[in-house]
């Protein structure tokens, strides 16, 4: 079996004005998140956080301002998605990304993945979002823009 890699990379997409994309999970409905995904092969976190957005959005990263905020979290892998990792890994490492586009833009979902998106305040995502991650890469955004959640 092929398992997944226990690094990720979670890319927080942002307009000047701090609306962030959030997509609702097709494996979890209710389950808000930013882009987020697992290296593969012998990607650097950038790299597939750059392949992530345009597997999970059809944006290519590249034309728009990507940067690496030089932050992770680890976290404990929800039980209910342990069995995608080797049998004994039960944490992950995120690295933060943020992609800042100079409006809201139509987004081509992987239907697969996510079966629905929407723009919002990201004090708003804050509240929407289900991972304590992603919470912090909004209070991140937050904190490069001095703003408080």
């Amino acid at each position: 079996m092929n398992y997944k890699t226990p690094i990720s990379a979670l890319v927080l997409i942002y307009t000047p004005d701090l609306q962030v994309l959030l997509m609702e999970r097709a494996d979890k409905a209710g389950f808000w998140q930013s882009v987020t995904g697992s290296i593969e092969g012998d990607e650097t976190p950038k790299q597939a956080a750059i392949r992530e957005v345009m597997e999970e959005t059809g944006l290519d990263a590249t034309k728009f301002d990507l940067q690496d905020w030089q932050a992770s979290n680890v976290y404990e892998i929800y039980p209910h998605w342990r069995h995608r990792y080797a049998p004994d890994v039960v944490e992950n490492t995120e690295h933060l990304f943020g992609l800042e586009l100079p409006s809201t833009l139509a987004i081509k979902l992987a239907p697969d993945e996510h079966v629905r998106y929407q723009w919002v305040d990201w004090r708003e995502a804050a509240n929407l979002v289900f991972s304590w991650t992603n919470v912090d890469a909004l209070k991140k955004l937050g904190e490069r823009h001095q703003l408080k959640l």
